[in-house]
């Protein structure tokens, strides 16, 4: 270590060192005679000020204070994948191995196990020239994944040495490179990055493909593109977490990094036990393949809180630069502003509204503007998406961590109480919530599923606007009234509610539905509704239409239909005709 002082006062998780020159802003430090993990936050020419990532109780003055020289860092290599990490990257699953259930403090054991081998394939040669970013070795991390191990982006020059292919170590040296000046850079299959730092990239492109997520209220009318971002905010018991974990299961993305951030302990040992048992659709084998959960309960350290969605994107940067799509669900970023709140107060900073501190848009801004489709600097073509939930006091989507989100994100899915109260989930309120991405996503909807899917979606999304302009007349004077063009209209938005938006995680075949089954959904729904008005038109009554049982044979179409037998929905198209004609006959 470069440097040692003392600690001269203790407040919280913050931590003050008095007429100390030694430290630099941002730098990782280990504090106390049990070396707890910090960062220096302030530096002034009387005080350096430090944030403390574990529990300071017994942290007393006078003890000593370790200066590393560097920024607060994450290690970045094979085994990351199916691992469980806390806020700052500690590995939970040995530390449990070795301290049990709680994490004891100071606890320093390795992010990637040091003792595993790694069947090793080194891609280049003596004589090449390599800069940031270009790819050396490859292993393969878990079935489902090759990692890629790759130059530092601050490093370029020419490879001087290189080892066989075979197994190593993450910490041994698998390649030489020696730079301009005449420097020799060790390459071996682990790197470290400053988690504050976004990983750099060769260029930014714009987001046209969607991530197809097999939720019908988000494919259909409320889209995200791979690389964008999303908020999902709600009040308590609206599903925010059941939502995150069925975007985590079933969205097409290659990786997914699930970050529970202040989230109940027992709601982090739901997502272990799911993650541990579902089978991954793509592969066929276990989903923690292809997952890393940083796992924050809300009695862990408060500041831990704060740093664990930075380490996770990071750890989502770094598979973006191999070219993986990768899916980042942070739940939830409210817990981190709270973090961020309480800091602040310690540090005696001028709270803004409602106490959060004045940086908060600035911090959250940070944080989302680091995803996006990217062309990395190895040339592929690699994303990061992210996904936060936001948890209102009282829902109450007015308050400054919403609204402030609300600037940054680009897909609103609006959680409603009422529609979770009533067993509506995903409870996604189709009337507040919102997506800034058709324009992008249009061309490839087109491409992939046709014109018609997206004037299926506009006219479901015109049925349902009109529904919600009628029930404000049905609430003051009843349904009887309205005519049975507009009862029509309530029927077939019933039917899109309850039958196509609302849908069921524990179904095997609603829990994912693929693009194609939901236009013909869709589409059949659109079919009745147009066969239904050309009916009453012709002065035929909405009962005898309703009576006919078309419109609850269409509410369960989504289970009696398998995802793979989209020729049943033809049968439907019949029946539906085949049933119209013999009240017309009648």
């Amino acid at each position: 270590m470069d440097t040692q002082d003392f600690i001269y006062g203790i407040n919280g998780p913050v931590v003050t060192v008095r007429n100390s020159h030694s430290f630099s802003m941002m730098e990782m430090v280990f504090v106390g005679n049990e070396r707890l993990v910090g960062e220096v936050i302030g530096v002034s020419d009387e005080k350096t000020t430090i944030q403390v990532y574990e529990e300071t109780t017994g942290l007393r003055p006078g003890e000593p204070v370790y200066g590393t020289g560097s920024p607060m860092n994450v290690t970045l290599g094979p085994g990351l994948l199916n691992n469980i990490f806390d806020g700052i990257e500690r590995p939970l699953k040995e530390i449990a191995k070795q301290s049990g259930s709680f994490i004891s403090r100071g606890s320093s054991v390795p992010s990637l196990d040091e003792n595993r081998e790694w069947d090793v394939t080194i891609t280049v040669k003596p004589g090449d020239k390599l800069k940031g970013g270009a790819v050396y070795a490859e292993c393969q991390e878990t079935p489902a994944v090759r990692h890629k191990c790759m130059v530092p982006p601050v490093v370029s020059g020419t490879v001087a040495k290189v080892q066989p292919n075979g197994k190593y170590h993450v910490n041994d040296t698998v390649a030489e490179l020696k730079d301009d000046t005449g420097t020799v850079h060790k390459l071996t299959l682990c790197q470290k990055w400053p988690i504050r730092v976004p990983r750099p990239v060769l260029q930014h492109k714009q987001p046209t493909i969607p991530l197809i997520t097999g939720q019908r209220v988000i494919d259909t009318l409320f889209p995200i593109s791979k690389g964008g971002t999303a908020a999902i905010p709600g009040g308590f018991g609206t599903g925010k977490t059941m939502t995150q974990h069925q975007l985590a299961k079933w969205c097409d993305a290659d990786i997914i990094i699930y970050v529970g951030c202040g989230e109940r302990g027992n709601e982090m040992s739901q997502v272990l036990d799911e993650f541990s048992e579902l089978i991954d659709p793509k592969s066929g084998r276990p989903m923690t393949d292809r997952t890393i959960l940083i796992a924050n309960t809300s009695n862990m350290p408060v500041a831990a809180r704060e740093a664990s969605i930075y380490t996770g994107i990071t750890l989502g940067e770094y598979y973006r630069d191999m070219g993986y799509h990768v899916a980042l669900m942070a739940d939830s970023t409210s817990r981190w502003a709270e973090a961020l709140r309480e800091i602040s107060g310690r540090l005696e900073e001028m709270p803004a509204e409602e106490g959060f501190p004045a940086y908060l848009p600035s911090r959250l801004a940070e944080f989302y503007e680091r995803a996006g489709m990217s062309e990395t600097l190895n040339g592929a073509t690699g994303s990061v998406t992210i996904i936060g939930a936001v948890s209102p006091q009282g829902s109450d989507f007015s308050e400054p961590v919403t609204q402030n989100t609300k600037r940054f994100t680009r897909c609103f899915w609006a959680l409603d109480k009422n529609l979770a109260y009533a067993r509506h989930y995903p409870a996604i309120n189709w009337m507040q919530s919102y997506s800034e991405y058709f324009t992008d996503l249009d061309p490839w909807y087109e491409e992939h599923e046709g014109k018609e899917f997206i004037t299926y979606r506009k006219e479901i999304n015109k049925i349902l606007q009109q529904e919600n302009k009628l029930m404000e007349i049905v609430k003051l004077i009843g349904s009887d009234v309205l005519p049975d063009d507009q009862k029509l209209t309530i029927e077939t938005a019933r039917v899109i509610r309850v039958g196509f938006l609302q849908q069921n995680a524990f179904h095997k075949e609603d829990t994912y539905v693929p693009l194609e089954k939901q236009k013909l959904m869709m589409k059949v729904i659109l079919h009745l509704y147009k066969k239904s008005k050309q009916l009453i038109s012709a002065s035929v009554p909405i009962s005898s239409i309703i009576h006919t049982g078309l419109f609850d044979k269409l509410i369960k179409m989504k289970y009696d239909i398998p995802n793979d037998k989209p020729e049943m929905f033809d049968d439907y198209m019949k029946d539906i005709d085949d049933k119209l004609a013999g009240i017309v006959s009648a």
